[in-house]
């Protein structure tokens, strides 16, 4: 088995607020991988005396922490008790009812011998690569759905859909969300690759439209996780657009 990790910030004068870790247990069978990518807070974020990246790094502590100790929890179950702990950390200090407190999106996954568990809520994803060669993506595409107006200038309007029905979800403090993820198993003989990106580096898919989930899996397999992330780098230094010009960028490469 091989890992490799890269992650870089949007912008060197900002934390990065996306998170990343992998866990290998004793008998060197199984792994496990957790990426958050946390929701960069907009002005009147309600009252929290934490940061994004505080906030991922005690949710991606959590996550990692049962995934890899607790098999006998599902993926949905370890969420939604981090979600929980996490929550339970600030409740004391902060408003954690308001549509933006800390949050991020998830991507989880956990092998053994015989079988890989996956978990996908909002906008990150998780890229399951068959010794065939064949890529399946995970996705979680509900934001895709919403539509921009909601989600840009009008913070009334993002409210409505942030964690709501009919719009999208992200683990913020509502352990319940948990349900909310898309989930599922495959057996380890049909995954060679499992690759998480946050939206930063699938930025390469999505937005420049260089390659397929396939050819991006080829190009990490190629150049490895910094590859990727310094390929969308120069895309987007030549890109006029809107949007963030640059974001932050995680890429955990797992070959089973």
């Amino acid at each position: 088995m091989r890992i490799q990790l890269a992650t870089t910030p949007g912008d060197p004068a900002r934390p990065n607020e996306d998170w990343a870790a992998t866990a290998l247990p004793a008998s060197g069978l199984g792994g496990v991988l957790v990426v958050l990518d946390g929701v960069t807070p907009l002005p009147g974020n309600g009252d929290c005396v934490h940061d994004v990246p505080w906030f991922t790094a005690r949710l991606g502590g959590a996550l990692t922490e049962l995934s890899a100790s607790r098999r006998d929890m599902t993926l949905t179950n370890i969420l939604a008790e981090s979600i929980r702990r996490t929550a339970e950390a600030h409740a004391d200090t902060c408003d954690l009812s308001h549509p933006r407190t800390p949050q991020a999106t998830v991507v989880l996954a956990r092998w053994d011998a015989a079988e890989l568990e996956y978990l996908v809520l909002s906008d990150s994803a998780l890229l399951l690569a068959s010794p065939d060669g064949t890529v399946r993506a995970v996705l979680d595409d509900r934001l895709d759905r919403v539509p921009r107006a909601f989600l840009v200038s009008d913070a009334v309007a993002d409210a409505k859909v942030r964690n709501k029905e009919g719009g999208f979800f992200t683990a913020a403090a509502d352990p319940s969300v948990a349900a909310r993820a898309v989930t599922g198993r495959e057996p380890v003989s049909r995954v060679r690759t499992v690759l998480a990106l946050t939206d930063g580096a699938t930025r390469w898919v999505e937005k420049f439209h260089e390659g397929s989930w396939a050819d991006c899996v080829a190009l990490v397999r190629k150049v490895g996780p910094e590859g990727l992330i310094e390929r969308v780098r120069e895309l987007e230094s030549d890109f006029v657009g809107g949007g963030k010009r640059h974001d932050d960028a995680t890429v955990v490469a797992a070959e089973l």
